[in-house]
Protein backbone atom coordinates (compact mmCIF):
# COMPACT_ATOMS: atom_id res chain seq x y z
CA UNK A 1 0.00 0.00 0.00
CA UNK A 2 1.24 3.48 -0.79
CA UNK A 3 0.19 6.52 1.16
CA UNK A 4 -1.51 9.59 -0.17
CA UNK A 5 0.91 12.06 -1.66
CA UNK A 6 2.19 14.18 1.22
CA UNK A 7 5.02 15.97 -0.60
CA UNK A 8 7.27 15.67 2.41
CA UNK A 9 11.04 15.68 2.38
CA UNK A 10 12.63 12.20 2.52
CA UNK A 11 13.02 11.09 6.15
CA UNK A 12 16.35 10.12 7.61
CA UNK A 13 16.94 6.53 8.67
CA UNK A 14 16.22 3.10 7.20
CA UNK A 15 12.40 3.36 7.11
CA UNK A 16 12.16 5.44 3.96
CA UNK A 17 9.81 3.00 2.27
CA UNK A 18 6.20 3.96 3.09
CA UNK A 19 5.02 0.43 2.41
CA UNK A 20 7.44 -1.00 4.96
CA UNK A 21 6.57 1.67 7.51
CA UNK A 22 2.86 0.95 7.04
CA UNK A 23 3.45 -2.72 7.76
CA UNK A 24 5.19 -1.75 11.00
CA UNK A 25 2.48 0.71 12.04
CA UNK A 26 -0.15 -1.86 11.18
CA UNK A 27 1.19 -3.95 14.08
CA UNK A 28 0.70 -1.31 16.74
CA UNK A 29 -1.57 -2.47 19.58
CA UNK A 30 -5.29 -2.11 18.67
CA UNK A 31 -5.89 0.41 21.46
CA UNK A 32 -7.76 3.68 20.74
CA UNK A 33 -4.67 5.75 21.57
CA UNK A 34 -2.24 3.90 19.27
CA UNK A 35 -2.84 5.74 16.01
CA UNK A 36 -3.32 9.20 17.57
CA UNK A 37 0.01 8.77 19.37
CA UNK A 38 1.71 7.64 16.15
CA UNK A 39 0.25 10.60 14.29
CA UNK A 40 2.11 13.13 16.47
CA UNK A 41 5.56 11.61 15.81
CA UNK A 42 5.94 13.49 12.54
CA UNK A 43 3.98 14.73 9.55
CA UNK A 44 4.91 11.65 7.53
CA UNK A 45 3.53 9.26 10.14
CA UNK A 46 0.39 11.33 10.50
CA UNK A 47 -0.16 11.23 6.76
CA UNK A 48 0.13 7.44 6.76
CA UNK A 49 -2.06 6.58 9.75
CA UNK A 50 -4.79 9.06 8.82
CA UNK A 51 -5.24 7.48 5.39
CA UNK A 52 -8.71 5.81 5.34
CA UNK A 53 -7.20 2.85 3.49
CA UNK A 54 -4.69 2.30 6.28
CA UNK A 55 -7.41 2.62 8.93
CA UNK A 56 -9.45 -0.08 7.18
CA UNK A 57 -6.40 -2.33 7.04
CA UNK A 58 -5.68 -1.64 10.71
CA UNK A 59 -9.22 -2.65 11.73
CA UNK A 60 -9.10 -5.73 9.53
CA UNK A 61 -5.69 -6.77 10.85
CA UNK A 62 -6.85 -6.60 14.50
CA UNK A 63 -10.33 -7.95 13.92
CA UNK A 64 -9.66 -11.14 15.89
CA UNK A 65 -8.16 -9.37 18.91
CA UNK A 66 -10.22 -6.20 19.44
CA UNK A 67 -10.04 -4.40 22.77
CA UNK A 68 -13.03 -4.39 25.09
CA UNK A 69 -14.02 -0.73 24.87
CA UNK A 70 -16.96 -0.97 27.27
CA UNK A 71 -20.55 -2.16 27.30
CA UNK A 72 -24.08 -1.07 26.48
CA UNK A 73 -26.81 -1.27 29.10
CA UNK A 74 -29.49 -3.38 27.43
CA UNK A 75 -32.18 -2.54 29.98
CA UNK A 76 -32.04 1.23 29.46
CA UNK A 77 -34.12 2.82 26.69
CA UNK A 78 -31.14 4.93 25.61
CA UNK A 79 -28.60 2.07 25.53
CA UNK A 80 -25.97 4.16 27.36
CA UNK A 81 -22.37 3.22 26.67
CA UNK A 82 -20.16 2.66 29.72
CA UNK A 83 -16.38 2.75 28.97
CA UNK A 84 -14.11 0.26 30.74
CA UNK A 85 -10.63 1.29 29.56
CA UNK A 86 -8.40 3.73 31.38
CA UNK A 87 -7.06 6.98 29.86
CA UNK A 88 -5.69 7.58 27.29
CA UNK A 89 -7.68 4.72 25.74
CA UNK A 90 -10.94 5.60 27.42
CA UNK A 91 -13.71 6.41 24.92
CA UNK A 92 -16.14 9.14 25.84
CA UNK A 93 -19.55 7.70 26.91
CA UNK A 94 -21.26 10.10 24.53
CA UNK A 95 -19.15 9.02 21.56
CA UNK A 96 -21.32 5.95 20.96
CA UNK A 97 -24.83 7.38 21.03
CA UNK A 98 -27.66 5.77 19.07
CA UNK A 99 -29.70 8.15 16.93
CA UNK A 100 -33.43 7.35 16.96
CA UNK A 101 -36.44 8.18 14.88
CA UNK A 102 -39.88 8.97 16.22
CA UNK A 103 -41.78 5.79 17.07
CA UNK A 104 -38.70 3.58 17.40
CA UNK A 105 -38.93 0.97 20.15
CA UNK A 106 -35.60 -0.79 20.53
CA UNK A 107 -34.48 -4.06 22.13
CA UNK A 108 -30.76 -4.84 21.94
CA UNK A 109 -29.91 -8.40 20.87
CA UNK A 110 -26.13 -8.23 21.23
CA UNK A 111 -22.82 -6.99 19.81
CA UNK A 112 -20.15 -8.59 17.68
CA UNK A 113 -17.31 -7.47 15.38
CA UNK A 114 -17.96 -3.81 16.21
CA UNK A 115 -21.67 -4.01 15.30
CA UNK A 116 -24.80 -3.89 17.46
CA UNK A 117 -27.96 -5.82 16.53
CA UNK A 118 -31.18 -4.18 17.66
CA UNK A 119 -34.78 -5.27 17.27
CA UNK A 120 -37.08 -2.38 16.39
CA UNK A 121 -40.42 -3.76 17.58
CA UNK A 122 -42.93 -1.29 16.23
CA UNK A 123 -41.99 -1.24 12.53
CA UNK A 124 -41.05 -4.96 12.59
CA UNK A 125 -37.45 -4.35 11.64
CA UNK A 126 -33.97 -5.04 12.93
CA UNK A 127 -31.23 -2.45 13.00
CA UNK A 128 -27.54 -3.13 12.47
CA UNK A 129 -25.64 -0.22 14.02
CA UNK A 130 -21.95 0.57 13.79
CA UNK A 131 -21.26 2.85 16.81
CA UNK A 132 -17.81 3.82 15.54
CA UNK A 133 -18.98 5.15 12.17
CA UNK A 134 -22.58 5.87 13.18
CA UNK A 135 -23.92 3.95 10.17
CA UNK A 136 -27.32 2.28 10.50
CA UNK A 137 -28.79 -0.50 8.36
CA UNK A 138 -32.55 -1.06 8.76
CA UNK A 139 -33.71 -4.53 7.71
CA UNK A 140 -37.32 -5.68 7.37
CA UNK A 141 -37.98 -8.83 9.39
CA UNK A 142 -38.88 -11.89 7.27
CA UNK A 143 -42.68 -12.13 6.92
CA UNK A 144 -42.78 -15.60 8.53
CA UNK A 145 -41.14 -14.11 11.63
CA UNK A 146 -43.45 -11.13 12.08
CA UNK A 147 -46.10 -13.19 13.93
CA UNK A 148 -43.56 -13.87 16.70
CA UNK A 149 -42.59 -10.22 17.28
CA UNK A 150 -45.41 -9.34 19.68
CA UNK A 151 -44.29 -11.80 22.37
CA UNK A 152 -40.67 -10.55 22.06
CA UNK A 153 -39.46 -14.12 21.76
CA UNK A 154 -37.09 -13.61 18.83
CA UNK A 155 -33.35 -13.49 19.21
CA UNK A 156 -30.48 -13.03 16.81
CA UNK A 157 -26.82 -12.35 16.15
CA UNK A 158 -24.75 -10.11 13.91
CA UNK A 159 -21.27 -10.77 12.51
CA UNK A 160 -18.89 -9.44 9.90
CA UNK A 161 -18.30 -11.50 6.82
CA UNK A 162 -14.92 -13.24 6.89
CA UNK A 163 -12.13 -10.81 6.04
CA UNK A 164 -14.59 -8.00 5.29
CA UNK A 165 -15.15 -4.61 6.86
CA UNK A 166 -18.30 -3.51 5.05
CA UNK A 167 -20.22 -6.79 4.56
CA UNK A 168 -22.09 -8.39 7.44
CA UNK A 169 -24.55 -11.19 8.22
CA UNK A 170 -27.55 -11.31 10.54
CA UNK A 171 -29.16 -14.45 11.95
CA UNK A 172 -32.64 -14.27 13.48
CA UNK A 173 -34.15 -17.19 15.35
CA UNK A 174 -37.31 -18.15 17.24
CA UNK A 175 -39.07 -21.28 18.50
CA UNK A 176 -42.45 -22.08 16.92
CA UNK A 177 -44.67 -23.34 19.77
CA UNK A 178 -47.93 -23.62 17.81
CA UNK A 179 -47.81 -27.42 17.86
CA UNK A 180 -46.85 -28.25 21.46
CA UNK A 181 -45.88 -31.80 20.61
CA UNK A 182 -43.80 -30.84 17.57
CA UNK A 183 -41.95 -27.65 18.38
CA UNK A 184 -39.50 -26.25 15.87
CA UNK A 185 -36.62 -23.82 16.09
CA UNK A 186 -36.59 -21.50 13.08
CA UNK A 187 -33.80 -19.34 11.68
CA UNK A 188 -33.12 -16.99 8.78
CA UNK A 189 -29.74 -15.72 7.54
CA UNK A 190 -29.34 -12.27 5.98
CA UNK A 191 -26.39 -11.21 3.82
CA UNK A 192 -25.64 -7.53 3.24
CA UNK A 193 -23.87 -8.49 0.03
CA UNK A 194 -27.11 -9.70 -1.58
CA UNK A 195 -29.46 -7.61 0.62
CA UNK A 196 -31.65 -10.71 0.96
CA UNK A 197 -32.82 -13.13 3.65
CA UNK A 198 -32.07 -16.77 2.94
CA UNK A 199 -34.50 -19.67 3.09
CA UNK A 200 -36.10 -20.75 6.34
CA UNK A 201 -33.99 -23.23 8.33
CA UNK A 202 -35.61 -25.39 11.03
CA UNK A 203 -34.97 -28.21 13.45
CA UNK A 204 -37.18 -30.08 15.98
CA UNK A 205 -37.08 -29.01 19.63
CA UNK A 206 -37.68 -31.71 22.30
CA UNK A 207 -40.92 -31.52 24.24
CA UNK A 208 -40.85 -32.23 27.95
CA UNK A 209 -44.12 -33.68 29.26
CA UNK A 210 -45.10 -32.07 32.56
CA UNK A 211 -46.23 -34.29 35.44
CA UNK A 212 -47.64 -31.42 37.47
CA UNK A 213 -51.34 -30.55 37.48
CA UNK A 214 -50.68 -26.93 38.41
CA UNK A 215 -48.64 -26.04 35.35
CA UNK A 216 -50.47 -24.00 32.75
CA UNK A 217 -50.11 -23.72 29.00
CA UNK A 218 -47.28 -21.21 29.35
CA UNK A 219 -45.10 -23.95 30.80
CA UNK A 220 -45.30 -25.79 27.46
CA UNK A 221 -43.52 -22.93 25.72
CA UNK A 222 -39.84 -23.04 24.76
CA UNK A 223 -38.05 -19.79 23.90
CA UNK A 224 -34.70 -18.68 22.53
CA UNK A 225 -33.66 -16.97 25.76
CA UNK A 226 -33.18 -13.22 25.27
CA UNK A 227 -31.50 -12.63 28.63
CA UNK A 228 -28.17 -13.91 27.30
CA UNK A 229 -26.93 -12.78 23.86
CA UNK A 230 -25.58 -15.25 21.33
CA UNK A 231 -22.00 -16.52 21.48
CA UNK A 232 -19.97 -17.29 18.37
CA UNK A 233 -17.63 -20.28 18.49
CA UNK A 234 -15.67 -21.02 15.32
CA UNK A 235 -18.27 -21.15 12.52
CA UNK A 236 -21.38 -21.50 14.67
CA UNK A 237 -23.68 -19.24 16.68
CA UNK A 238 -25.16 -20.49 19.96
CA UNK A 239 -28.15 -19.41 22.09
CA UNK A 240 -29.73 -20.77 25.26
CA UNK A 241 -33.12 -22.47 24.93
CA UNK A 242 -35.33 -21.93 27.97
CA UNK A 243 -38.78 -22.85 29.19
CA UNK A 244 -40.27 -26.29 28.63
CA UNK A 245 -36.92 -27.51 27.26
CA UNK A 246 -33.59 -26.11 28.44
CA UNK A 247 -30.57 -26.59 26.21
CA UNK A 248 -28.51 -24.94 23.48
CA UNK A 249 -29.50 -23.95 19.95
CA UNK A 250 -26.72 -24.03 17.35
CA UNK A 251 -26.73 -22.34 13.94
CA UNK A 252 -23.92 -23.60 11.71
CA UNK A 253 -23.00 -20.68 9.43
CA UNK A 254 -21.15 -22.81 6.89
CA UNK A 255 -23.83 -25.50 6.55
CA UNK A 256 -26.68 -23.07 7.30
CA UNK A 257 -28.28 -25.65 9.57
CA UNK A 258 -29.80 -25.72 13.06
CA UNK A 259 -29.23 -28.26 15.83
CA UNK A 260 -30.26 -28.67 19.47
CA UNK A 261 -27.61 -29.60 22.05
CA UNK A 262 -28.37 -30.93 25.51
CA UNK A 263 -26.54 -29.66 28.58
CA UNK A 264 -25.46 -31.73 31.62
CA UNK A 265 -28.52 -32.61 33.68
CA UNK A 266 -27.05 -31.29 36.94
CA UNK A 267 -26.83 -27.79 35.45
CA UNK A 268 -30.62 -27.61 35.35
CA UNK A 269 -31.20 -28.35 39.03
CA UNK A 270 -31.23 -24.70 40.09
CA UNK A 271 -32.53 -23.12 36.89
CA UNK A 272 -31.17 -22.44 33.42
CA UNK A 273 -29.91 -19.01 34.43
CA UNK A 274 -27.08 -20.68 36.32
CA UNK A 275 -24.98 -21.28 33.18
CA UNK A 276 -23.65 -19.22 30.29
CA UNK A 277 -22.44 -20.32 26.86
CA UNK A 278 -18.80 -19.42 26.20
CA UNK A 279 -15.77 -20.34 24.16
CA UNK A 280 -13.94 -23.20 25.81
CA UNK A 281 -10.25 -23.05 26.54
CA UNK A 282 -8.40 -24.22 23.46
CA UNK A 283 -11.44 -23.62 21.26
CA UNK A 284 -14.78 -25.30 20.91
CA UNK A 285 -18.07 -24.93 22.72
CA UNK A 286 -17.96 -24.35 26.46
CA UNK A 287 -20.21 -23.57 29.39
CA UNK A 288 -19.67 -21.47 32.48
CA UNK A 289 -21.58 -22.81 35.47
CA UNK A 290 -22.10 -20.76 38.62
CA UNK A 291 -21.91 -22.96 41.71
CA UNK A 292 -21.81 -21.51 45.20
CA UNK A 293 -18.88 -19.06 45.25
CA UNK A 294 -17.17 -20.59 42.21
CA UNK A 295 -17.27 -20.76 38.41
CA UNK A 296 -16.92 -24.11 36.68
CA UNK A 297 -15.63 -24.09 33.09
CA UNK A 298 -16.98 -27.00 31.01
CA UNK A 299 -16.02 -28.08 27.49
CA UNK A 300 -17.87 -30.21 24.93
CA UNK A 301 -15.63 -32.91 23.51
CA UNK A 302 -16.29 -35.30 20.62
CA UNK A 303 -14.57 -38.70 20.48
CA UNK A 304 -13.44 -40.68 17.42
CA UNK A 305 -16.90 -42.18 17.00
CA UNK A 306 -18.52 -38.76 16.93
CA UNK A 307 -20.05 -39.10 20.39
CA UNK A 308 -20.12 -35.77 22.24
CA UNK A 309 -19.84 -35.34 26.00
CA UNK A 310 -19.29 -32.53 28.52
CA UNK A 311 -16.04 -32.46 30.50
CA UNK A 312 -15.18 -30.23 33.47
CA UNK A 313 -12.06 -28.21 32.73
CA UNK A 314 -11.23 -26.11 35.77
CA UNK A 315 -12.85 -24.28 38.66
CA UNK A 316 -12.37 -20.61 39.55
CA UNK A 317 -12.88 -19.81 43.24
CA UNK A 318 -14.37 -16.38 42.75
CA UNK A 319 -14.63 -15.48 46.43
CA UNK A 320 -10.88 -15.98 46.91
CA UNK A 321 -10.00 -14.27 43.64
CA UNK A 322 -11.94 -11.12 44.52
CA UNK A 323 -11.12 -11.35 48.27
CA UNK A 324 -14.78 -11.31 49.21
CA UNK A 325 -15.79 -11.41 52.84
CA UNK A 326 -18.95 -13.23 53.80
CA UNK A 327 -21.50 -15.10 51.74
CA UNK A 328 -23.09 -13.27 48.86
CA UNK A 329 -24.51 -14.15 45.49
CA UNK A 330 -22.60 -13.62 42.26
CA UNK A 331 -24.54 -12.72 39.14
CA UNK A 332 -23.09 -12.71 35.63
CA UNK A 333 -24.39 -9.70 33.72
CA UNK A 334 -22.44 -10.06 30.48
CA UNK A 335 -19.78 -12.00 28.59
CA UNK A 336 -17.23 -10.61 26.10
CA UNK A 337 -16.40 -13.54 23.82
CA UNK A 338 -13.27 -12.14 22.11
CA UNK A 339 -11.59 -11.07 25.36
CA UNK A 340 -12.96 -13.98 27.44
CA UNK A 341 -14.21 -11.56 30.09
CA UNK A 342 -17.29 -11.82 32.29
CA UNK A 343 -19.04 -8.95 34.05
CA UNK A 344 -19.83 -10.13 37.56
CA UNK A 345 -21.97 -8.38 40.15
CA UNK A 346 -21.47 -9.32 43.79
CA UNK A 347 -21.87 -7.53 47.11
CA UNK A 348 -23.20 -4.48 45.26
CA UNK A 349 -20.03 -4.14 43.17
CA UNK A 350 -19.52 -4.71 39.44
CA UNK A 351 -16.30 -6.47 38.38
CA UNK A 352 -14.71 -7.49 35.09
CA UNK A 353 -12.96 -10.87 35.35
CA UNK A 354 -10.75 -12.36 32.65
CA UNK A 355 -11.39 -16.12 32.74
CA UNK A 356 -7.97 -16.95 31.26
CA UNK A 357 -5.56 -14.66 33.10
CA UNK A 358 -7.84 -14.27 36.17
CA UNK A 359 -7.09 -10.56 36.18
CA UNK A 360 -10.00 -8.49 37.43
CA UNK A 361 -11.04 -4.88 37.63
CA UNK A 362 -13.57 -3.14 39.83
CA UNK A 363 -15.85 -0.97 37.69
CA UNK A 364 -18.13 0.59 40.27
CA UNK A 365 -20.97 0.10 42.70
CA UNK A 366 -24.61 -0.45 41.79
CA UNK A 367 -27.64 -1.96 43.48
CA UNK A 368 -29.68 -2.50 40.34
CA UNK A 369 -28.96 -5.42 38.01
CA UNK A 370 -29.14 -5.16 34.22
CA UNK A 371 -28.05 -7.11 31.16
CA UNK A 372 -24.83 -5.76 29.69
CA UNK A 373 -23.78 -6.20 26.08
CA UNK A 374 -19.97 -5.83 25.87
CA UNK A 375 -18.67 -3.85 22.91
CA UNK A 376 -15.40 -5.14 21.43
CA UNK A 377 -14.06 -3.15 18.50
CA UNK A 378 -11.00 -1.51 16.99
CA UNK A 379 -11.57 2.22 17.38
CA UNK A 380 -9.22 4.33 15.26
CA UNK A 381 -10.78 7.79 15.53
CA UNK A 382 -8.55 10.61 16.77
CA UNK A 383 -11.30 12.51 18.58
CA UNK A 384 -13.29 11.95 21.73
CA UNK A 385 -10.46 9.91 23.28
CA UNK A 386 -8.45 10.80 26.31
CA UNK A 387 -8.20 11.60 29.93
CA UNK A 388 -11.13 13.91 30.25
CA UNK A 389 -13.58 11.08 30.75
CA UNK A 390 -11.93 8.92 33.36
CA UNK A 391 -14.28 10.14 36.10
CA UNK A 392 -17.41 8.50 34.71
CA UNK A 393 -20.10 8.03 37.36
CA UNK A 394 -21.34 4.49 36.79
CA UNK A 395 -24.46 5.14 38.79
CA UNK A 396 -25.73 7.20 35.86
CA UNK A 397 -25.40 4.30 33.45
CA UNK A 398 -25.65 1.05 35.43
CA UNK A 399 -29.23 0.46 36.37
Amino acid sequence: MTSRSCHLSPPAGPLEDDNLLCEILLRLPPQPSSLPRASVVCKRWRCLVSDPRFCRRFRRHHRRNPPLLGFFNRDSDLFPFVPTLEPPNRVSPGRFSLQRREGDRFISLGCRHGLVLIQNVRPNKVLVWDPVTGKQHHLAIPPELVIHVENKAINGAVLRAAGAIQQFHVVLTVVDNVDKQHKRALAWLYSSETNLWGDLVSTPVPFKVSTSDILGDEDDVTLVFTGNPAVMVRDSIYWILAGNFVGILEFDLEKQSLAVIRVPAHMLENGFYQFWIMRAEGGGLGLLLQKDQSFQLWKRNTDRDGVASWVLGRTIELDKLLSLNGNGSQVILGFAEENNVVFVWTHGVLFMVNLESLQFKKLGETRTLSDYHPFESVYTAETDIGGGHDGVDLSQHIR
